[in-house]
């Protein structure tokens, strides 16, 4: 099973890729969506709805969900928490906050909704960091820090549409996630964010192994744990704030993507890194495909399905005490 996840997840992710192509209100068939992709489509219309408005979202998904999975992987080993990601520990709140933020202001035209996300996101990991340094080498205060600057953010977030009532719709877009206006320059960005976060990560995956110790083992081997620590946990709230930037919060696949290539593969980051990633990318891609199918008309916010998926396994894992990284 080890040996054969990885590859079993590529081509479970094409198949849902191709499916998911063929999937929605335009009666295109599976025939016609291969004939498309094989460049012998005989309709515009269909080949326009494949490559111009379905593809860009699923890529854009994959590509999300793939980039959310390692930085859930890289906030639960800097936390030592299996319950850490960066949607329970408010960094994409940060993200949507800031965006919100600049919209309120009117500094969005200028700014732009990736560095105003960017700007959050930063803000908020090094204002977590901040708080919790002064309960030296406590993981958990870092954690508890984070989940409560998560309701702060949130309750901000709506204080902000109460007093912008006129940017409502916008700022909701931002906390419930959508893939909806998905483009190819935007897939590109956030494919090329993911390769170069994966690339630093499994090149410093023995590093991040360190961090599963205790944190005087980890000192006696010559690792500065806080300093670390807080350059993943910022290299991923980077990425994190690209995917909110352009696609919303969208939580809980950081928290089960890992979760699940743990049990599985075990904790080394050599073998977790990759896993994560393609079940990241086709847990978002599932949850964005049903999204768009479940209602007759119109769709659903992707935030919504993730939400559901990701609630029970949180309180499964409190329940069965699973709360402590192993």
């Amino acid at each position: 099973m080890k040996r054969t996840l990885v590859p079993t997840l590529l081509i479970s992710s094409f198949i849902l890729m191709v499916l998911s192509l063929t999937l929605g209100p335009s009666h295109i068939t599976l025939s016609d969506t291969l004939q498309v992709l094989l460049g012998n489509g005989k309709r515009a219309n269909q080949a326009y709805i494949i490559l111009q408005l379905r593809l860009p979202r699923i890529l854009g998904s994959f590509f999300c969900g793939a980039t959310l999975g390692v930085a859930g992987a890289v906030f639960q080993a800097s936390l030592h928490n299996s319950m850490a990601d960066p949607f329970i520990l408010g960094i994409s709140s940060g993200a949507s906050f800031g965006v919100a933020l600049a919209l309120f202001l009117g500094l969005a035209p200028l700014f732009g909704f990736p560095l105003s996300a960017l700007a959050g996101a930063l803000a908020t990991t090094i204002l977590i960091v901040t708080l919790s340094s002064r309960r030296r080498g406590s993981s958990t205060t870092l954690l508890l820090t984070g989940v409560g600057v998560n309701y702060i953010l949130s309750s901000a977030m709506t204080l902000l549409m109460f007093l912008h009532k006129e940017q409502y719709q916008r700022i909701l877009f931002w906390t419930l996630g959508s893939f909806s206006s998905s483009t190819y320059n935007q897939v590109m960005i956030i494919g090329t964010a993911f390769l170069l976060m994966y690339a630093v990560l499994r090149v410093s995956h023995q590093t991040m192994d360190m961090l599963l110790l205790d944190e005087s083992s980890a000192r006696a081997g010559g690792l500065s744990v806080s300093k670390v620590r807080t350059s993943f946990l910022l290299l991923s709230s980077f990425a994190t704030a690209l995917c909110v930037a352009y696609f919303g919060v969208i939580g809980f696949i950081g928290l089960m993507a890992p979760h699940v290539s743990r049990l599985i593969v075990g904790p080394k980051h050599a073998k977790l890194l990759a896993p994560s990633a393609l079940f990241g990318g086709l847990l978002l891609l599932a949850s964005d495909t049903l999204s768009r199918i479940l209602l007759p008309s119109g769709e659903l916010p992707v935030g919504i399905i993730t939400s559901l998926i990701g609630v029970p396994l949180f309180i499964h894992l409190l329940r069965k005490g699973r709360y402590l990284y192993a």
